[in-house]
């Protein structure tokens, strides 16, 4: 591999944001790519995926290259090493032996946390949690998350954009399992695709579309999206509901929802209302109004480390409980927004039984009785796709 030096420059430029500073990787780089146009896409495409990378084998990396804090030239030299490829003669590599990093490596194998880079406290919590499992899954969580398109059946079929793609050169195949899901043969900047720009599919992992079949929604529905974010989740629901009856998507950001309208309005979406939560009078005026109700609420997000692996090393145990309360807060006072009978779809991007069927069953015995858990789906990333969660709650009929 042969290094440029602006190329390189501006991977260590995001590693200082990145860590230094605390920023979040993707916004980072975003920004790193747009500060340079003349960039072409085998350099931003190195810059990007190296930086990931970097950011992924973090504590693996800063282990074997003995790199002190703030050290970023160290860590760089020695993924560097340990991807085969030799170091320029450049002064920041100088102290870097080759030979000692690579003893280093072979070494810390049998040290799972460092193997996989992650942190000791929350290694010992995955263990916990998971049990076996949490070998198989943090080995998944490493690998390189798929680009997965969702097909936009407001606009067009599947089977209509992969032939449109295909003229545009963009290779895609379909996820078994899922009728709107495609994944790219090879990564590459589908933004500037035009069938982007007319609406004819968003971004999104093939465990986020499972959501939409599973709040089971039919058209002519009240549906509520109520952490609905930049509206992912929201277009599927309306696509999934043909652009019939009424989606209500709140959200505390109002920011969100302006970027939710946006896409919205790309996608064909014509029967969503956004509302900002800025008042507990929000969720009141709506109490009992919604067939469907969505929490897809806040978590450690530990089921997308594959495309934010930044995640691990910006989480804390006190931050997992705050984020507890914040889960269990969300489904006691927004469920009074589900009419009776109705169906709520509780769902994280965890893989933590703590934040998900331990915090549904929590939920159903303070209710007394008041809902029943009729399904739930676990999805862990061994299979392929990100880690994720639903429970469809169902509220029942109260007599007398």
């Amino acid at each position: 591999m042969k290094l440029f030096p602006n190329l390189v420059h501006a991977i260590i430029r995001s590693l200082g944001e990145i860590f230094d500073e605390k920023k979040y990787a993707d916004k980072v780089i975003e920004r790193c790519l747009k500060s340079n146009p003349r960039w072409g896409a085998r350099d931003r495409r190195f810059i990007a995926e190296t930086t990931y990378e970097i950011v992924r084998w973090w504590r693996l990396l800063k282990d074997v290259s003995g790199a002190p804090e703030g050290d970023h030239w160290r860590v760089f030299g020695a993924w560097c090493i340990l991807q085969g490829g030799e170091l320029p003669a450049w002064k920041e590599f100088q102290s870097l032996r080759p030979e000692h990093i690579k003893r280093l490596y072979k070494e810390v194998q049998s040290k799972r946390a460092i193997r996989e880079s992650i942190p000791d406290w929350l290694d010992a919590l995955g263990e916990k949690e998971l049990g076996s499992k949490w070998d198989k899954e943090l080995a998944s969580l490493n690998l390189q998350a798929e680009v997965v398109l969702r097909t936009n059946t407001l606009r067009t079929n599947r089977e209509s954009l992969i032939r449109l793609l295909h003229s545009r050169e963009v290779e895609t195949y379909p996820v078994p399992g899922l009728d709107e899901a495609l994944v790219l043969e090879r990564r590459q900047n589908i933004f500037k695709v035009p069938e982007f720009k007319l609406g004819y599919f968003e971004v999104q992992d093939a465990s986020s579309q499972m959501v939409g079949p599973f709040l089971d929604l039919k058209p002519g529905m009240k549906a509520i999206d109520a952490c609905a974010g930049a509206g992912g989740k929201t277009l599927h629901m309306a696509a999934r509901m043909e652009n019939k009856g009424k989606i209500v998507a709140l959200d505390v950001e109002q920011w969100k929802l302006d970027e939710l309208t946006k896409r919205a309005r790309r996608a064909g979406a014509y029967n969503i209302e956004t509302r900002l939560v800025d008042s507990p009078k929000v969720i009141k005026k709506l109490e009992a109004s919604a067939d469907r109700l969505l929490l897809d609420v806040p978590c450690s997000g530990l089921g997308v480390l594959r495309r934010n692996p930044d995640t691990k090393w910006k989480l804390s145990s006190q931050r997992l409980e705050e984020l507890g309360k914040i889960q269990s807060d969300i489904l006691r006072d927004y469920a009074i927004m589900l009419k009776s009978d109705g169906v709520m779809v509780y769902s994280t991007c965890s893989i933590l039984p703590s934040e998900n069927s331990d915090r549904v069953k929590k939920f159903i015995d303070e209710q007394e009785g008041n809902f029943e858990l009729v399904r739930e789906k676990i999805v862990l990333p061994s299979g392929g796709s990100d880690g994720f969660y639903m429970a469809a709650l169902q509220k029942k009929t109260i007599k007398g």
